[in-house]
């Protein structure tokens, strides 16, 4: 179970906590000012787009099979055992702490803001604890992607116009995520549910590709379009 939060809440001063809150209040995430636009282009039910800011990511990379590898899975939850392999809780379940396969021995550990506290612990620090010296490798990469959340009936149709995977129900099922280009832009992009996609692009890339998404919807979110 991750321990930051809580930690947190016991050890940090109001001094330290007023300090974060500042700090958080002057963020900026990368696509935020599309925020308006992803709503405009948005039809509930067809097709949305939305930006879910400032998650903590977490880059691994450890032998699964290792004692390292079991203490690291003991803090996430468990560690994907093949491509395309996600382990974790529901991303309905707040708190729900993931883990995407990048290799068989690098992986993704994505985690709401709160597992990222600075105060008194964190995700970074309880994975840094669990490796243990032994190698491997924890690093911070929460600055590094942002993410887009693509759902709707048509949000499949949407993403068939520009990425190379079959995208299908029957071969890309709900809890799959892989590295793809979207417009030629490097993603991970994980199929939360029968209907909804979560794209992790750098965050450089966050202006484009949200507007080459934004684009891709119109046709959807026409009023002629069942």
């Amino acid at each position: 179970m991750l321990k930051g939060p809580a930690k947190m809440a016991e050890t940090a001063t109001p001094a330290e906590t007023a300090h974060v809150d500042r700090v958080r209040g002057a963020r900026r995430s990368p696509a935020e000012h599309l925020a308006e636009a992803f709503t405009s282009g948005s039809v509930p039910g067809t097709v949305t787009l939305t930006e879910i800011p400032y998650q903590a990511m977490v880059g691994i990379r450890v032998h699964p099979a290792s004692d390292a590898g079991a203490r690291v899975a003991s803090v996430t939850g468990g560690l994907p055992a093949t491509c395309g392999a996600v382990t974790g809780g529901a991303v309905s379940d707040k708190g729900s702490v993931n883990t995407l396969w990048l290799g068989p021995t690098e992986f993704l550990v994505v985690a709401p803001e709160e597992a990222h506290d600075s105060l008194g612990g964190s995700l970074v620090s309880d994975l840094t604890s669990a490796l243990g010296g032994d190698a491997g490798q924890v690093v911070d990469l929460s600055a590094n992607r942002t993410t887009f959340e693509l759902s709707g009936s048509h949000a499949r149709a949407v993403l068939e116009k520009t990425c190379a995977l079959d995208l299908h129900p029957r071969v890309f099922k709900a809890g799959t995520a892989v590295s793809t280009e979207l417009a030629h832009i490097p993603v991970m992009l994980w199929k939360t549910s029968d209907e909804s996609y979560r794209i992790f692009p750098r965050a450089s890339f966050a202006d484009f590709l949200g507007r080459w998404l934004l684009d891709a919807m119109r046709e959807y979110a026409s009023p002629e379009v069942p």
